[in-house]
């Protein structure tokens, strides 16, 4: 796993921060959708004006703290990127952890 983001969430509930791997580094935001869809997600993820994303909140059974679980693409991307976005022990950001699934 790799951190390949930090953001901070907003007052309105979105987060703002960066992405960045070797081929990509930019600015994005996690937007709340309202409850669009009761299984949707709860947010669409964007940069430069176009959603590239969507994340789903979880909660992790080992410890109960909740996350996001995010995917990310594009026309660009070989596949899709999936992440996590964690708080972190301060409670005052947010990172991006990358992680590679095997669909085997």
């Amino acid at each position: 796993m790799s951190t390949i983001g930090t953001f901070t969430k907003n007052e309105n509930g979105s987060f703002s921060g960066s992405i960045r791997t070797l081929t990509l580094n930019v600015k994005a935001k996690f937007v709340l959708t309202e409850g669009e869809s009761e299984r949707g997600p709860a947010y669409r993820i964007s940069a430069a004006g176009t959603d590239f994303g969507a994340a789903w909140k979880k909660t992790a059974r080992e410890t109960g703290r909740e996350y996001l679980s995010v995917k990310l693409d594009d026309p660009s991307f070989p596949a899709p990127i999936y992440a996590s976005l964690v708080e972190d022990e301060s409670g005052d950001s947010h990172t991006l952890i990358w992680s590679r699934r095997n669909n085997d």
